[in-house]
């Protein structure tokens, strides 16, 4: 997939997840994730967790990654179809930062966060 994130299926137990620096801190008011052209290799299901660090390093950032609160639990998910939540966000707070887990692997053609600055 040229214009999408797909991963190799996994042999071992765990999942694939990425790490992404909002472009300015703010609250989230609705997630889209897009499995488009994904028919046989999208994600069982996706979470996403937030965490608001701003000037944060790197290796600050991915250290603690894996402890961030859920800002969307896991979701099922589709076969090439948009998938919107609102209702279903559980982080109120301001985030600078998210990380998208695709359980246990697959594909999403886009990630979208819609929300306002803080």
């Amino acid at each position: 997939m040229g214009d999408a994130w797909e991963t190799r299926r996994r042999r071992a137990p765990g999942f694939e997840w990425a790490i992404f620096s909002l472009g300015y801190r703010g609250r989230v008011k609705e997630i889209l994730v897009d499995t488009a052209h994904h028919k046989g290799n999208f994600p069982e299901s996706v979470s996403i967790q937030a965490f608001d660090m701003p000037g944060a390093d790197e290796a600050t950032i991915a250290a603690q990654a894996l402890y961030w609160p859920d800002l969307l639990p896991a979701q099922k998910m589709g076969a090439d179809r948009e998938h919107a939540f609102k209702k279903e966000l559980a982080h109120k707070g301001a985030v600078t930062h998210v990380r998208v887990n695709l359980i246990p692997d697959g594909g999403i053609s886009r990630l979208r966060l819609f929300g306002t600055l803080v």
